[in-house]
């Protein structure tokens, strides 16, 4: 399976083979087929790993009563896409070849966006956030979000990689750019008290 991940985020999803996945362990592929019968079970597995660890982070959820607790879900969403690229790269031909996954995948994103939206209302409730403008906005801000989150890393490959650090500083900044208009004045003294010193931090850890 980490050969597999790890072709798969090489050379894409669909241009893997199954051949190609056994020269890579160094067995025959009819060893490999012993303990999957073909890629759609190495991908069902996968799968069912990725979800789990999706899982992982949605309940990684009002740990902290403050901004760092949704920049510690970031922190293990950059993660998550450093692990599976492919995941989200390739999630439209997932869905064309393997249909019986989309309700899962579907699932999981109907979870990230509420989850995003339910951020907007609790620290709304703390006075971190303004009042809506408009109604439903807080709503369109956290599907903005979540487009950011699963489009990231294509974009990223597209635009050519920088190094981990840098990268982890400008996933998170981007994503805090959308929540730093709505944060009433308590809310930024608080950003600035503690979000600030992390990104400052993620830039120098490699530096």
């Amino acid at each position: 399976m980490n050969a597999s991940i790890r072709l798969f985020n090489e050379k894409g999803m669909a241009n893997v083979r199954l051949q190609q996945i056994a020269n890579d362990i160094g067995i025959s592929v009819g060893n490999l087929a012993y303990h999957f019968r073909n890629k759609e079970a190495i991908i069902d597995a996968i799968n069912e790993e990725a979800s789990t660890a999706i899982s992982e982070i949605l309940s990684a959820y009002r740990i902290f009563p403050n901004l760092i607790d949704f920049d510690n879900q970031l922190e293990k969403y950059f993660q998550f896409l450093q692990t599976y690229p492919f995941y989200f790269v390739d999630l439209l031909e997932l869905e064309r070849q393997f249909p019986f996954k989309k309700s899962s995948h579907k699932d999981n994103i109907s979870k990230m966006m509420s989850q995003i939206h339910k951020r907007f209302d609790f620290n709304q409730q703390r006075g971190i956030i303004k009042p809506e403008s408009q109604v439903g906005v807080y709503k369109r801000v956290a599907t903005a979000i979540w487009v950011l989150i699963s489009f990231w890393k294509p974009q990223n490959l597209v635009r050519g990689t920088l190094d981990q650090a840098k990268q982890k500083r400008n996933f998170k900044e981007i994503i805090w750019n959308q929540v730093y208009p709505y944060l009433s004045e308590k809310g930024v003294a608080e950003f600035q008290q503690l979000i600030l010193p992390i990104l400052e931090q993620t830039s120098s850890d490699n530096s």
